[in-house]
Parts: structure tokens; sequence; C-alpha cells
């Protein structure tokens, strides 16, 4: 398994249509919102296919990572976690001193391993729950 800045945006998408359109139904509206031109895409491969990806957007010094998607057949390696911190590595390198994301709410405790901590209330993103998350770099 390989994971690594990506410019191929087809690929990206596809997996993102995949994972939060197909099988968690959300909206095109909802996951198409015009960031992905401004942002950082991480791409994860296993035996020379796609299986996974990321979103990084940066604002300042702050890195949010989104759009983690990881192809079924791929749950369940560890890629995941490898994408969230390889994103935290890669949010570091270009000098972010903290890193955010909203979790789905099925996620807290895989995110809490990683370092992040939950702040706010509760909120509903495409439909689902969320809470947001930080982790200082």
């Amino acid at each position: 398994m390989t994971i690594s800045v990506t410019d191929d945006l087809e690929t990206v998408l596809a997996i993102r249509r995949t994972v939060f359109i197909e099988e968690q139904g959300v909206t095109v509206e909802d996951e198409v919102d015009g960031k992905d031109p401004h942002a950082i895409h991480l791409i994860a491969t296993s035996n020379g296919n796609a299986v996974g990806t990321a979103r990084l957007l940066m604002s300042g010094k702050v890195g949010k990572i989104g759009r983690v998607a990881v192809l079924k057949e791929a749950r369940g390696t560890g890629l995941g976690k490898a994408l969230v911190l390889f994103a935290v590595e890669e949010l570091s390198r270009r000098c972010a001193a903290r890193a955010m994301l909203g979790a789905q709410t099925h996620a807290i405790g895989f995110c809490e391993a990683l370092g992040f901590s939950v702040y706010g209330p509760e909120f509903l993103d495409a439909g689902i729950p969320h809470r947001e998350m930080v982790r200082e770099l």
C-alpha cells in the first residue's frame, strides 16, 4: 500500500462517489462542494489499484482533513488510519499548526486513537451526524 499527493481528481472523485454517494446516500450536491480545485488530494493504492483518498484544505496555519474514503475491499486493513496519519504529516510539512476534521459520530473513537479531540456540538453534514475534532501539530 502506498499513499501520496495526487492531481488525479477523476480517480479521487470516483472513490468518493462510490463511498459517499452510492454507499452512504450523500447527494451529489453535498459531495461536490466546489472546494476540490483548491484542495490537496491524497490517494492510496494497493497492488496498483486506487482504494482510498482524503482531501486537505489549508486556511492559514490550520489544515482541515476531509473526504476520507476507503473502498469496501480495502476496509479493515489499516488504510483509513494510514490515510489520516499521512494527512497529518502532510499538513505538518506544509507548516500547519493544527489539524481539524469533521468526524462522523461512529468514527470518533477511531479519530481519538489518532490523537484528535472532540469539541463543539454534534451537527449534521449531508444528513449524517458529525463532531468537529482537532489535533495540535
